[in-house]
């Protein structure tokens, strides 16, 4: 199975901000990171006026795009069944990637980076570090009970998930 890394944090702290700079720091590493990102909006990924969004919204159950640059399958979810994070992580390539980084989800039972901003709008004793909590990602330094990495420095950040993913490996 690929590893799963969450990165988790509430609303408006920065986890998109901090992936966008990530996935690139750990390309150049030469590692090949997939991406889920959960989302509590509506959200279609296809066009309206589009041929393939036509056909989907005339009932299509699932649509698959394809170009020869990539490929897209949209799937219906009428019945707004809860989302199962293994299942779609089982929809990926294993063979293209060595580690899937998961935006949100961040009360499945994953390893995570926590990200804590001081003018979050929260307490710090209000983060979950449980025992799936590899490490907490702040803007000011910590004392806790798991590494504290510097969420503004993002070769730190890529070092860190480098040593997990190699600790994992030899186990």
């Amino acid at each position: 199975m690929i590893p799963l890394l969450a990165v988790a944090a509430w609303s408006g702290t920065g986890k998109t901000t901090l992936l966008k700079k990530l996935i690139p720091a750990l390309r150049a590493r030469g590692i090949r990171p997939g991406l889920i990102k959960h989302t509590h909006h509506d959200m279609d990924v296809d066009t309206p006026g589009k041929d393939s969004y036509e056909l989907r919204k005339a009932g299509a159950a699932q649509t698959l795009v394809a170009s020869s640059q990539r490929w897209a399958l949209m799937t219906e979810t009428p019945d707004n069944m809860e989302l199962d994070l293994s299942w779609l992580v089982s929809r990926m390539d294993a063979t293209k990637l060595d580690l899937v980084l998961v935006e949100g989800f961040k009360h499945e039972p994953v390893p995570k980076i926590l990200l804590w901003r001081e003018d979050c709008g929260h307490d710090i004793s209000e983060l979950t570090i449980d025992e799936h909590a590899i490490a907490v990602a702040s803007d000011v330094a910590r004392v806790l009970k798991v590494p504290v990495l510097d969420l503004n420095d993002i070769e730190e950040i890529a070092e860190f998930v480098l040593q997990w993913l190699a600790q994992k490996e030899a186990v």
